[in-house]
């Protein structure tokens, strides 16, 4: 599992992590694969495209997983 560091930031929202995780080519398909469910966060499916993920959560896409750490 890959982590994900907040870099002092309080949180990021979920369509950036997939961008920045390179899940995603873009913000508008990130938030698309978000809406249609197919992201979660710690096992549980997520469609609010700007979800808050703050350290400690787990959020996985398309068979990969990332934890994310303050």
């Amino acid at each position: 599992m890959e982590i994900f560091n907040l870099d002092g930031h309080p949180y990021v929202e979920l369509c950036d992590l997939l961008k920045f995780q390179g899940w995603s080519e873009s913000g508008a398909a990130a938030k698309a694969v978000i809406a249609e469910g197919l992201v979660q966060i710690d096992d549980q499916p997520e469609t609010r495209k700007r979800c808050k993920i703050t350290a400690g959560k787990v959020v996985s896409f398309n068979g990969e997983s990332v934890r994310v750490d303050a």
